[in-house]
């Protein structure tokens, strides 16, 4: 196999048929990566641009994002599960993001202070994921620095958000939109890179009849 096949993260057959079943999920959900990082860039566009934020508000803009992502990456554990590749990363992430949205909208007396942990423990959640999922695709993918880069990223805002829990929402606002325009950016990256080279790969194996 040449090095120009191996650069551009493309499946090596030497591999076992574990590893490289990581690499066929994430370049089949590249759609994933391109809706998740489209939508931080937007949320981090309105956090930015909405002048005297409320905490309700803020409230609706952490879940609404948390949630969005969440049943994204259900969405694609569910398409993984169906076409029997490995799952389990997107449905950690999927259960974290709705989690954290659930918690945030149905608690009708939360906090700024209880908010910051919610939305810390949340990235710190994310980051490990991200980073987990990046080290085990390093020697096989061409995008690994960027997703390991979104969960650096990730990890980074919840020990800020954690160093910092009595700023106010104003603060918590211009944060979390840093945060989401750069988280997005990084995954919209990553999934327009993971495009080029789903088209390249093999169409699922069908399963067999019994």
């Amino acid at each position: 196999m040449d090095a120009e096949f191996l650069h551009f993260g493309c499946p090596d057959a030497r591999l076992p048929v574990e590893e490289n079943s990581m690499n066929f999920i994430l370049a089949r959900n590249w759609w994933s990566l391109v809706i998740r990082g489209m939508v931080g860039i937007l949320l981090g566009i309105v956090a930015f641009g909405w002048p005297g934020v409320t905490l309700g508000a803020m409230v609706l803009l952490f879940g609404a994002y948390a949630l969005i992502d969440g049943i994204v990456n259900l969405a694609g554990a569910f398409h993984a599960a169906g076409a029997h590749e490995r799952w389990g990363m997107l449905l950690l992430e999927g259960m974290v993001g709705v989690g954290a949205a659930l918690v945030t909208i149905f608690w009708p007396a939360i906090t700024a202070f209880a908010l910051i942990y919610i939305i810390a423990a949340w990235a710190i959640l994310t980051g490990i994921a991200e980073i987990a999922a990046a080290i085990r695709l390093r020697r096989h993918i061409a995008g690994e620095l960027l997703l390991g880069l979104a969960g650096v990223l990730s990890i980074l805002f919840g020990v800020i958000m954690m160093a910092a829990p009595l700023v106010g929402v104003l603060v918590i606002a211009a944060w979390f939109g840093a945060y989401a325009f750069i988280f997005g950016v990084v995954l919209l990256a990553l999934g327009l890179r993971l495009r080029g080279w789903h088209h390249r790969l093999p169409p699922p194996a069908p399963v067999p009849l019994r």
